[in-house]
Protein backbone atom coordinates (compact mmCIF):
# COMPACT_ATOMS: atom_id res chain seq x y z
CA UNK A 1 0.00 0.00 0.00
CA UNK A 2 1.54 3.05 -0.82
CA UNK A 3 1.59 6.39 0.86
CA UNK A 4 -1.95 8.62 -0.02
CA UNK A 5 -0.53 11.84 -1.43
CA UNK A 6 -1.62 15.04 0.19
CA UNK A 7 -3.70 13.01 2.87
CA UNK A 8 -3.31 12.70 6.38
CA UNK A 9 -5.54 9.60 6.70
CA UNK A 10 -4.49 9.03 10.69
CA UNK A 11 -5.00 12.63 11.33
CA UNK A 12 -8.77 12.18 9.62
CA UNK A 13 -9.40 9.21 11.55
CA UNK A 14 -8.37 10.65 14.55
CA UNK A 15 -10.82 13.86 14.04
CA UNK A 16 -13.14 11.11 13.09
CA UNK A 17 -12.85 9.31 16.81
CA UNK A 18 -13.13 12.79 18.15
CA UNK A 19 -17.00 12.99 16.93
CA UNK A 20 -16.33 15.12 13.94
CA UNK A 21 -18.55 13.49 11.06
CA UNK A 22 -17.14 16.01 8.30
CA UNK A 23 -13.83 13.48 8.98
CA UNK A 24 -15.24 10.28 7.44
CA UNK A 25 -16.77 12.61 4.99
CA UNK A 26 -12.91 13.21 3.90
CA UNK A 27 -11.42 10.44 5.04
CA UNK A 28 -13.72 8.36 1.78
CA UNK A 29 -12.63 10.19 -0.69
CA UNK A 30 -9.37 9.94 0.16
CA UNK A 31 -9.04 6.34 0.43
CA UNK A 32 -11.40 5.40 -1.95
CA UNK A 33 -9.12 4.25 -4.95
CA UNK A 34 -6.92 2.22 -2.30
CA UNK A 35 -10.08 0.68 -1.17
CA UNK A 36 -11.57 0.51 -5.10
CA UNK A 37 -7.94 -1.61 -6.17
CA UNK A 38 -8.31 -3.44 -2.98
CA UNK A 39 -12.02 -4.66 -3.91
CA UNK A 40 -11.14 -5.15 -7.35
CA UNK A 41 -8.76 -8.04 -6.53
CA UNK A 42 -10.88 -9.38 -4.38
CA UNK A 43 -13.55 -9.59 -7.55
CA UNK A 44 -11.05 -10.48 -9.70
CA UNK A 45 -9.93 -13.20 -7.78
CA UNK A 46 -13.78 -14.51 -6.86
CA UNK A 47 -15.14 -13.62 -10.75
CA UNK A 48 -18.35 -12.16 -11.66
CA UNK A 49 -20.56 -13.56 -9.39
CA UNK A 50 -19.75 -11.58 -6.05
CA UNK A 51 -20.14 -7.88 -5.62
CA UNK A 52 -19.04 -5.29 -7.98
CA UNK A 53 -15.48 -3.39 -6.53
CA UNK A 54 -18.15 -0.01 -6.24
CA UNK A 55 -20.48 -1.91 -4.48
CA UNK A 56 -18.50 -3.73 -1.94
CA UNK A 57 -16.89 -0.21 -1.30
CA UNK A 58 -19.98 1.53 -0.96
CA UNK A 59 -21.25 -1.18 1.36
CA UNK A 60 -18.30 -0.75 3.21
CA UNK A 61 -18.68 2.89 3.48
CA UNK A 62 -22.20 2.28 4.83
CA UNK A 63 -20.79 -0.01 7.86
CA UNK A 64 -17.89 2.66 8.06
CA UNK A 65 -20.80 4.98 9.06
CA UNK A 66 -22.17 3.03 11.49
CA UNK A 67 -18.69 2.50 13.87
CA UNK A 68 -18.60 5.70 15.79
CA UNK A 69 -17.25 3.58 18.57
CA UNK A 70 -13.75 2.35 16.61
CA UNK A 71 -10.70 3.66 17.43
CA UNK A 72 -8.15 3.43 13.79
CA UNK A 73 -4.76 4.62 15.21
CA UNK A 74 -3.69 5.09 12.17
CA UNK A 75 -4.32 4.27 8.35
CA UNK A 76 -2.65 0.34 8.17
CA UNK A 77 -5.36 -0.05 11.49
CA UNK A 78 -8.31 1.17 9.33
CA UNK A 79 -7.39 -0.23 6.58
CA UNK A 80 -7.02 -3.47 8.35
CA UNK A 81 -10.27 -3.03 9.75
CA UNK A 82 -11.81 -2.64 5.90
CA UNK A 83 -10.24 -5.91 5.30
CA UNK A 84 -12.20 -7.66 7.81
CA UNK A 85 -15.10 -5.81 7.01
CA UNK A 86 -14.97 -6.36 3.61
CA UNK A 87 -14.21 -10.71 4.08
CA UNK A 88 -18.14 -10.14 5.88
CA UNK A 89 -19.79 -8.52 3.20
CA UNK A 90 -18.35 -10.86 0.76
CA UNK A 91 -19.25 -13.60 2.85
CA UNK A 92 -22.66 -12.43 3.43
CA UNK A 93 -23.07 -11.83 0.02
CA UNK A 94 -21.99 -15.36 -0.73
CA UNK A 95 -24.43 -16.49 1.60
CA UNK A 96 -27.54 -14.70 0.04
CA UNK A 97 -27.03 -16.08 -3.16
CA UNK A 98 -26.90 -19.34 -2.32
CA UNK A 99 -29.96 -19.07 -0.05
CA UNK A 100 -31.56 -17.70 -3.70
CA UNK A 101 -30.37 -20.87 -5.80
CA UNK A 102 -31.90 -22.84 -3.22
CA UNK A 103 -29.11 -25.37 -3.07
CA UNK A 104 -28.05 -25.06 -6.79
CA UNK A 105 -24.06 -25.73 -7.67
CA UNK A 106 -21.61 -23.70 -5.01
CA UNK A 107 -19.38 -21.13 -6.91
CA UNK A 108 -15.74 -21.90 -6.91
CA UNK A 109 -13.60 -19.17 -5.84
CA UNK A 110 -10.10 -19.30 -5.21
CA UNK A 111 -8.45 -18.39 -1.47
CA UNK A 112 -5.67 -16.22 -3.71
CA UNK A 113 -3.35 -17.13 -6.63
CA UNK A 114 -0.72 -17.63 -4.66
CA UNK A 115 -2.24 -19.90 -1.96
CA UNK A 116 -4.30 -21.33 -4.50
CA UNK A 117 -0.87 -22.75 -6.33
CA UNK A 118 0.80 -23.14 -3.11
CA UNK A 119 -1.91 -25.32 -1.65
CA UNK A 120 -4.21 -26.40 -4.54
CA UNK A 121 -7.33 -24.57 -3.02
CA UNK A 122 -10.29 -23.41 -5.22
CA UNK A 123 -13.49 -23.29 -2.83
CA UNK A 124 -16.11 -20.84 -2.13
CA UNK A 125 -16.18 -17.91 0.21
CA UNK A 126 -17.91 -19.82 2.62
CA UNK A 127 -15.39 -22.75 2.87
CA UNK A 128 -12.92 -20.85 3.20
CA UNK A 129 -14.72 -18.17 6.15
CA UNK A 130 -15.45 -21.26 8.13
CA UNK A 131 -11.99 -22.43 8.02
CA UNK A 132 -9.93 -19.40 8.70
CA UNK A 133 -12.70 -18.96 11.74
CA UNK A 134 -11.15 -22.72 13.01
CA UNK A 135 -7.73 -21.50 12.39
CA UNK A 136 -8.30 -17.99 14.41
CA UNK A 137 -9.52 -20.46 17.76
CA UNK A 138 -6.20 -22.00 17.35
CA UNK A 139 -3.62 -19.51 16.14
CA UNK A 140 -5.59 -15.82 15.86
CA UNK A 141 -2.46 -14.07 14.72
CA UNK A 142 -1.96 -16.13 11.83
CA UNK A 143 -5.45 -16.25 11.11
CA UNK A 144 -5.02 -12.20 11.37
CA UNK A 145 -2.22 -12.31 8.74
CA UNK A 146 -4.25 -14.43 6.02
CA UNK A 147 -7.36 -12.14 6.54
CA UNK A 148 -4.91 -8.90 6.08
CA UNK A 149 -3.22 -10.44 3.26
CA UNK A 150 -6.37 -12.10 1.35
CA UNK A 151 -8.76 -9.37 1.92
CA UNK A 152 -6.50 -6.08 2.93
CA UNK A 153 -4.14 -6.82 0.33
CA UNK A 154 -1.78 -5.46 2.41
CA UNK A 155 2.17 -7.04 1.85
CA UNK A 156 4.25 -8.49 4.52
CA UNK A 157 6.25 -5.30 5.35
CA UNK A 158 2.61 -3.85 6.12
CA UNK A 159 1.52 -6.45 7.99
CA UNK A 160 4.75 -6.90 10.26
CA UNK A 161 4.07 -3.57 10.92
CA UNK A 162 0.31 -3.71 11.94
CA UNK A 163 0.83 -6.91 14.20
CA UNK A 164 4.50 -5.48 15.35
CA UNK A 165 6.09 -8.53 14.58
CA UNK A 166 9.41 -9.05 12.26
CA UNK A 167 8.72 -9.32 8.64
CA UNK A 168 10.49 -12.72 8.55
CA UNK A 169 7.79 -13.70 11.41
CA UNK A 170 4.86 -12.75 9.35
CA UNK A 171 6.27 -15.04 6.34
CA UNK A 172 6.55 -17.80 8.48
CA UNK A 173 2.91 -17.37 9.53
CA UNK A 174 1.49 -17.15 6.13
CA UNK A 175 3.06 -19.99 5.09
CA UNK A 176 2.15 -21.86 8.06
CA UNK A 177 -1.19 -21.11 7.70
CA UNK A 178 -1.72 -21.45 4.27
CA UNK A 179 -0.85 -25.21 4.66
CA UNK A 180 -3.23 -25.47 7.43
CA UNK A 181 -5.89 -23.73 5.37
CA UNK A 182 -5.34 -26.31 2.87
CA UNK A 183 -5.47 -29.33 4.39
CA UNK A 184 -8.81 -27.93 6.28
CA UNK A 185 -10.16 -27.10 3.12
CA UNK A 186 -9.42 -30.36 1.46
CA UNK A 187 -10.93 -32.07 4.62
CA UNK A 188 -14.45 -29.93 3.85
CA UNK A 189 -14.39 -31.62 0.50
CA UNK A 190 -14.40 -35.58 1.84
Amino acid sequence: MKPLDGFDVTGLLRRHRAGEREALDALMPAVYDELRAIAGRCFKARGPDTLQPTMLVQELYLELVDQSRVDWKDRLHFFAFCSRVMRNLLVDESRRRKAMKRGGDRQRVTLDQAVARAAGLNDDLEVIHEALGELAAQDAVSAQVVELRYFGGLNMDEIAELIEMPKRSVERLWTAARAWLGAAIADRRE
